[in-house]
């Protein structure tokens, strides 16, 4: 047997003992623009997490002798109407604004999975009931029905996570239920029928494992949506309510045209932060969704 032989049999056996989640992430190391993404979403989210923590600034003391200061070697990022430091409550904006994203993400894809996992798997009158309702929800304009629900119910972070949730998970239960359609009369599923396994694990162990590749990446497009939604509504007074920051009800102190013209430090770096947070979110949802779909590999 010669030497390329060899090396053939090891690539071989290499790849038929590499697990799924390990091809998927093979496969996403080759797209450069996803990968980059994650990177700095990563970078990101450590920024957000440990710069409130080790600056010397508070988010909320005021300092009336040093309002309105441009960036300089002590507030990178200036200093608002009140004196504090931009730069600290631009990462702490990120905390609250990917924690919201997060929060309501995990919560939609649970409603999401369990319902369109029942509707898949028993079919009958529980899909027709759970399909009709889930029509419902996709019928409803998702910014103008968070806008409705936020100025008549109120605008606090745990209800706005709400809201995104209730109004996000139709879209994947559609999914899900797709997916497990045509999961369920495969031959492995008829072994566990024969052998007796109750429908939950049926559904829990064997069903959903192979819709989760499909799960995660709806998860990253759903976060890139929902930060964006957060930072509409909190432009237009809906969102999060100050003190507490978001980059959403950063960015709404360039509403006044003093601000706009003559404090770019105010909603500029919000701004941006939110367009590559949106940006990468997106991105490494296609990687992932290419790394996923088997037509998609080379």
């Amino acid at each position: 047997m010669s030497t390329t032989d060899v090396i053939a049999m090891k690539s071989t056996k290499k790849q038929k003992e590499r697990s799924f989640w390990g091809d998927v992430f093979l496969q996403l190391q080759k797209n450069k623009m996803a990968m980059a993404s994650l990177i700095i979403l990563i970078l990101l989210v450590l920024a957000s997490i440990f710069v409130p923590i080790i600056s010397p600034f508070d988010i909320i003391t005021t300092n009336t002798d040093n309002v309105r200061q441009a960036p300089d070697a002590v507030h990178w990022l200036g200093t608002d109407d009140l004196g504090r430091d931009m730069l600290t409550r631009f990462f702490y904006a990120g905390r609250i604004s990917l924690s919201i994203a997060l929060s309501a993400t995990v919560l939609t894809c649970i409603v999401g999975v369990v319902l369109g996992g029942i509707s898949g798997y028993y079919g009958g009158i529980m899909d027709s009931i759970i399909m009709r309702i889930t029509e419902a929800f996709l019928s409803i304009p998702f910014l103008l029905a968070c806008i409705a629900v936020a100025g008549l119910i109120g605008n606090s972070i745990p209800t706005l996570i709400s809201i995104f949730t209730i109004l996000s998970w139709a879209g994947l239960a559609r999914i899900v239920r797709g997916q497990i359609l045509g999961l369920r009369d495969l031959e492995y599923m008829q072994a566990c029928e024969a052998l007796g396994i109750s429908d939950a694990r049926r559904i829990f162990k064997h069903l959903l494992p192979n819709v989760m590749a499909y799960v995660i990446v709806f998860a990253t497009i759903n976060m890139a949506g929902i930060i964006l939604t957060e930072a509409a509504l909190s432009f237009l007074g809906l969102g999060v309510n100050p003190p507490t920051p978001t980059w959403g009800n950063m960015i709404q102190a360039a509403r006044a045209r003093a601000v706009l013209q003559e404090r770019w430090w105010y909603w500029i770096p919000p701004g941006i932060a939110i367009f590559v947070a949106v940006m990468c979110f997106n991105l490494l949802g296609d990687g992932l969704r290419d790394a996923i779909d088997p037509k998609m590999k080379r």
